[in-house]
Formats: structure tokens, C-alpha cells, sequence
């Protein structure tokens, strides 16, 4: 019996901080990080400021584990870069980004806020960039020498361009919900990323 009720505080935590990273997700991705209140996160969870804090010690601490909490959510759906992979992951983020509008809209709009080096997310998104350019640039490079990938790119580049490309569709889509980024970004691995087709045998 103790050991229940010792487990019974701690799922309600958990439970109460899920709760507080899904209001702020939403706040976030409307307003950005100055804009995005403290107060009106705490308000959608019925608690006050001070609450939401005794969860997250600071609104930065907060919104770096809202990031994180976008990232888990995006690997769940989409997976992780592989040689056999790439485009299939990548067309997996473009739809979950396609389905989760809240989400898209804040890595929108919090990566256009982290170019300004006072921005707390500044580090965590230039980071983020470099690597993920690295990890991609290895998986082309091995996708190249295995024939999936045109041979005549420039791996590190390519890497660059793409998750470019997939930030630029989800912008558009932002503006114009009907703008079918998932068939754009199919068109663009097309012409870009694949090999091209073996050309047919001429006939007799």
C-alpha cells in the first residue's frame, strides 16, 4: 500500500508536466519564445506561474524541453537517418509535419527567432544544424556508393539543401494550408537527390 501511494504523486507529476509541455507547445508555436507567456501556459493547465515552475525551474528550461519534446515526437514518427532510409524518413517528417500543424508552426517560428545569438535556442539550433548536416552528408556519401543517391552531388551541400528545401515547403504550407508539400518535396527528390532512370534498350 506505502508503494502505491508513492507511485501515485510521482504518475500525477509526470501526468501534470505532459499536460504543461502540451499547453506551451501551443503557445510557443503561435507567439515564439519572448511573445509566449508564462501565465497564459499555466492558465490552460489550471495552474499559476509559480505552479508551472515548481515543474520547470525557468521559462528557457521549459521551452529547450518543449524543443526536445518536438524532436522525440518527429523520431517516433519518422525514425532515424539511414543509407536505406533517407528519403523514406525524410518523406515521413514532411507528413507528420503535415499532420501536426503546432508543431510545424513552432520550429518555424523558433528558428527564425535563434538566429539572433541572444536567443536561448540560438547554440541548440546551430548545433543542430551542423550535426544533423553531418549525419546526413555520411548517409548520402553511402548511398552514393551504393547507386541511390546521383553520384555527381556534392555530399556535404546536399545536406545543407535539403533539410533547406523541407523548411522552406513547411513555411509555404504554413501560409497556404493547401499547398501539397508532400507531393512538392517528392518532385524535388525526384530532380535532385535520385539517380536517374536507366535508359531504356533501343529497339530493333
Amino acid at each position: 500500500m506505502p508503494e502505491n501511494r508513492a507511485r501515485g504523486p510521482y504518475a500525477k507529476g509526470i501526468l501534470r508536466r505532459q499536460q504543461i509541455l502540451d499547453a506551451a507547445v501551443e503557445v510557443f508555436a503561435r507567439s515564439g519564445y519572448h511573445a509566449g507567456s508564462l501565465r497564459e501556459i499555466a492558465k490552460r493547465v489550471g495552474l499559476t506561474s509559480a505552479g508551472v515552475m515548481h515543474h520547470f525551474t525557468s521559462k528557457e528550461e521549459l521551452f529547450l524541453e518543449v524543443l526536445r519534446e518536438r524532436d522525440r515526437r518527429v523520431e517516433d514518427a519518422a525514425g532515424i537517418v539511414t543509407e536505406d532510409t533517407l528519403l523514406e524518413q525524410s518523406r515521413k517528417v514532411v507528413a507528420h509535419n503535415q499532420r501536426t500543424r503546432g508543431l510545424t508552426s513552432l520550429y518555424t517560428v523558433v528558428s527564425a527567432e535563434a538566429t539572433d545569438p541572444s536567443h536561448p535556442a540560438h547554440e541548440d539550433f546551430r548545433a543542430r544544424y551542423a550535426a544533423s548536416a553531418e549525419r546526413t552528408r555520411a548517409v548520402i556519401a553511402d548511398a552514393q556508393r551504393d547507386g541511390l543517391v546521383r553520384a555527381d552531388l556534392d555530399a556535404a551541400t546536399a545536406a545543407r539543401i535539403i533539410p533547406a528545401v523541407m523548411d522552406g515547403l513547411q513555411q509555404q504550407w504554413l501560409l497556404e494550408p493547401e499547398f501539397d508539400m508532400a507531393a512538392a518535396f517528392e518532385e524535388f527528390a525526384r530532380v535532385f537527390l535520385l539517380p536517374p532512370a536507366p535508359a531504356a534498350p533501343p529497339t530493333a
